[in-house]
């Protein structure tokens, strides 16, 4: 018989494209691994993974079953979080995708969460908006936050949490100012450390730029803002950030903050989660906790 553990080999082997990987993620060998996925194509007469010397994709029927199993997975979770919500209290494992720019937020939500539903282990990752869309669609994260015009909003639901805004934080030797505002165009002069330009922070810059005929200085690519703000610090390189993240930080010794402006530019943030009836409880205490948070 076709059993759950069949399914979370094919969502592992799917998440991963790599027998080995997928079979250390299911805790146990590759042989074994192998053999249950040969087992699954006899019980149920049909090839699952396409042959070769390392994992080449699934058949025209492994794609269906995979598409099975990830619903079926996603419906006996769902299952398992409300029996035990019947019992009088929300728990469970909650895996939640965060863009880069809201890391310093989504901390404060886990924080919160736990505070509220101490029986909910919140797990923070952090992926590009592209990441957290596939990771809602194959089921390896339960919910996103993330940049609203980075998702197709088909069967998800949508809760907008908040306006990021960005301010720039400049070595102290090269700003050209200690307090006030500043421009996108003085900001395009300064030797700059920004993220990777395939992560969505980086685009929206960059629209930003191009929009009004800037060229910027761009000195250093990370994908991630701690090495930005390691460079600020020791005067290498000014940075962009989002506001949100200054405030998590505080000031940094070396630095001044300014707010952008000349364009003012801010993004819409929000969480989001696969529309589902009835609701995850592990993902409806974060959109409730969310919701009051905001109605504050």
């Amino acid at each position: 018989m076709f059993e759950l553990r069949d399914m979370q080999l094919l969502v592992a082997l799917a998440r991963h494209r790599h027998f080995a990987r997928a079979a250390n993620e299911c805790g146990i060998s590759q042989p074994a691994f192998s053999m249950r996925i040969r087992n699954a194509e006899e019980q149920l007469g049909v090839s699952i993974v396409k042959r070769g010397n390392r994992f080449q994709g699934f058949t025209e029927e492994g794609e269906i079953i995979l598409r099975r199993a990830r619903k079926l997975l996603d419906d006996a979770k769902a299952l398992e979080e409300e029996v035990q919500s019947a019992r009088g209290a929300v728990s469970g494992h909650l895996t939640v995708g965060v863009v880069p720019t809201a890391l310093a937020y989504a901390a404060e939500v886990s924080a919160r969460l736990y505070e509220s539903c101490p029986g909910v282990l919140m797990r923070t990752r952090s992926l590009t908006s592209l990441q957290i869309q596939q990771g809602l669609e194959d089921g390896s994260i339960d919910a996103g936050i993330t940049y609203v015009d980075g998702i197709s909003p088909d069967l998800l639901s949508v809760l907008p949490l908040y306006e990021e805004k960005y301010v720039a934080i400049i070595p102290e030797a090269i700003a050209p100012r200690r307090s006030g505002m500043i421009s996108w165009e003085e900001v395009a002069a300064l030797p700059l450390s920004l993220l990777e330009p395939q992560m969505q922070n980086r685009r929206i810059l960059s629209r930003v730029f191009q929009d009004n005929g800037l060229q910027p200085r761009v000195v250093t690519e990370t994908n991630a803002f701690t090495a930005s703000l390691v460079m600020a610090r020791q005067g290498f390189a000014a940075t962009i950030v989002p506001e949100v993240l200054v405030r998590s930080l505080g000031q940094l010794d070396g630095t001044v903050v300014l707010p952008l402006s000349e364009p003012e530019v801010s993004k819409s943030i929000c969480l989001v989660s696969i529309m589902r009836t009835p609701g995850q409880p592990t993902v409806d205490a974060l959109r409730w906790l969310l919701m009051a948070f905001h109605d504050k």
